[in-house]
């Protein structure tokens, strides 16, 4: 046992402020430059660039400047959604014998954000989209683990 059980040193943080319903996100971040999420005209001349090429070199360099650029922080749900349009556009141009060598490229960040992105393209599938994310969704966990969809699953900043 302690010695001085009568002090009330301790009690002098606010265990409230810590509270989930008192919990209020950083505004500072937003407003010192906000993120306008990755240049559209630059990946599309990515991917057209040489369409039929074996070499997958260039959709691998579209897929990391899409995942660089990423809106993570920003509120503007406009950039988000125009962001996911963008990704979406890479990862159904990349040949499904191909994934695992794009998914191998990334680092373990850009892995994340891509699962996150994975993860909003089920949100609103479209015409054959579907499979081909269960197929990066495979390579992904394959190369990143569980610890991957965790990190996705528990973030708050969403993209």
């Amino acid at each position: 046992m302690a010695k001085n059980t009568s002090s009330s040193a301790f009690r002098k943080i606010d265990v409230d402020q810590y509270n989930e319903d008192n919990y209020k996100e950083d505004d500072c971040g937003e407003s010192q430059s906000p993120p306008v999420g990755p240049d559209e005209k630059e990946i599309t001349n990515f991917i057209n660039q040489y369409p039929f090429n074996k070499n997958t070199f260039k959709n691998i360099e579209a897929l990391k400047t899409v995942l660089r650029n990423a809106p993570i922080s920003s509120r503007n749900q406009m950039v988000k959604d125009a962001a996911l349009n963008v990704v979406m556009q890479v990862l159904l141009s990349v040949k499904s014998s191909q994934i695992e060598e794009a998914v191998n490229a990334l680092d373990r960040d850009h892995l994340d954000i891509l699962m996150k992105y994975i993860y909003r393209g089920f949100e609103t599938p479209s015409e054959g989209s579907s499979g081909q994310l269960l197929a990066w969704h495979e390579k992904v966990h394959a190369v990143a683990g569980v610890g991957c969809i965790v990190r996705v699953l528990t973030d708050k900043k969403r993209v």
